[in-house]
């Protein structure tokens, strides 16, 4: 948990130093601060969904080399909080760019974007949840 830890903090120092460049540069460098800091947001989750993705892959392994029908789902409730811990860290500094730069819009695209990634992270852990509580009722 501490890797996580160090590297919100290295996003939250990173966020703190694009503030303040934007303010020692002004708004007409305001586009390019925030590329040059959802780059590296997007760097942190890439390497965050590959560690993810190996470990996946790996347990998968496991379970086809020990003969196993279904392999177990590997998000525990720990993982599923973290993420959503995550997500609302990240929505704090998110939605403050978005607004700045954007306004209403900004915000409201923002929004969408931490909406979209949670309810792709459900519908990736519990993929079912959706699609089978229509199909067993009777009408």
């Amino acid at each position: 948990m501490s890797g996580m830890d160090a590297g919100e903090t290295e996003l939250k120092k990173e966020l703190d130093a694009t503030l303040r460049a934007r303010r020692e540069l002004g708004e007409e460098y305001d586009s390019a601060l925030v590329e040059s800091f959802l780059e590296k947001v997007d760097q942190r989750i890439d390497s965050t969904v590959d560690r993810r993705v190996r470990r996946h892959l790996g347990e998968q392994q496991l379970v086809v080399a020990r003969g196993s029908l279904r392999p177990r789902p590997t998000d525990s409730w720990g993982e599923r909080f973290g993420f959503g811990v995550v997500s609302l860290v990240l929505a704090i500094p998110l939605s403050a760019i978005g607004g700045g730069v954007g306004h209403l819009p900004g915000l409201i695209t923002t929004w969408l974007g931490i909406v979209g990634v949670n309810v792709a992270q459900v519908l990736r852990t519990q993929p079912g949840l959706f699609g089978r509580r229509g199909s067993s009722r009777d009408d």
